[in-house]
């Protein structure tokens, strides 16, 4: 391995670890004794109890079945975001899925946390990498490889989990034809990943306050 790539991967563990994987995991702690925002369980009150599985990064690793086809219906399979607990129906032209090599899989509602599922993961080889193919004219984006796609990164397009949007299409030409309208830059797969570590740390802050400000609104609702 090259010293540039060598220099690259300890740079983006620095930036995970700043930028506090717990806040990204969709857990906001409001306050003591308040709660915290769980994925796909809304507030829960906190209790103080420890739950089976506590403990770093024990609580992430994917808890579903070994699959030999996870991106066949994986919508159903995989509903919500482990991360963040986001809908990937409603983000289906944002969404991944990641096939480890123990066939276990982790669907993401973006290549943010798909990012995070790759690092919490790191000893876990990589079977596939799949991703909606934002250029796809269907309702729901039908999956494509990520190693494969063509991604538009920076683009006026709204992005999933991030400020600078990356998302997917299944030819290079379908992602220029999408630049020339929406701007930004043509990239591949380990292009948009690298640039999704990059943006980590504004990305967890982003999320953070805006979580942050749901809560507040939350507390101020229950007040009146």
């Amino acid at each position: 391995m090259g010293e540039e790539k060598k220099f690259d991967r300890r740079s983006m563990m620095k930036v995970l670890a700043a930028a506090g994987l717990g806040g990204l995991s969709g857990a906001l702690s409001a306050g003591p004794g308040i709660g915290v925002m769980v994925p796909g369980e809304g507030w829960v009150k906190a209790s103080g109890d420890r739950c089976d599985g506590d403990g770093t990064p024990l609580q992430f690793i994917p808890k579903s079945a070994p699959d030999d086809n996870p991106a066949e219906n994986d919508i159903q399979k995989y509903p919500k975001c482990p991360y963040c607990g986001m809908s990937r129906k409603k983000w289906n032209h944002s969404r991944h899925l990641v096939h480890y090599d123990d066939g276990l899989a982790d669907g993401t509602c973006s290549i943010h946390c798909l990012a995070i599922s790759l690092s919490l993961n790191i000893d876990r080889g990589i079977k596939a990498v799949y991703a909606g193919d934002m250029g796809s004219s269907a309702e729901i984006k039908p999956l494509v490889n990520a190693d494969q796609a063509s991604y538009l990164v920076g683009s006026q397009l709204k992005g999933t989990m991030t400020k600078k949007s990356k998302m997917a299409f299944s030819s290079a030409e379908a992602a220029d034809a999408a630049r020339q309208q929406q701007g930004g830059e043509v990239s591949n797969f380990d292009g948009a990943l690298k640039e999704a570590y990059l943006s980590m740390h504004s990305d967890t802050m982003m999320i953070r306050k805006r979580r942050a400000e749901r809560v507040k609104r939350m507390m101020e609702m229950k007040e009146g």
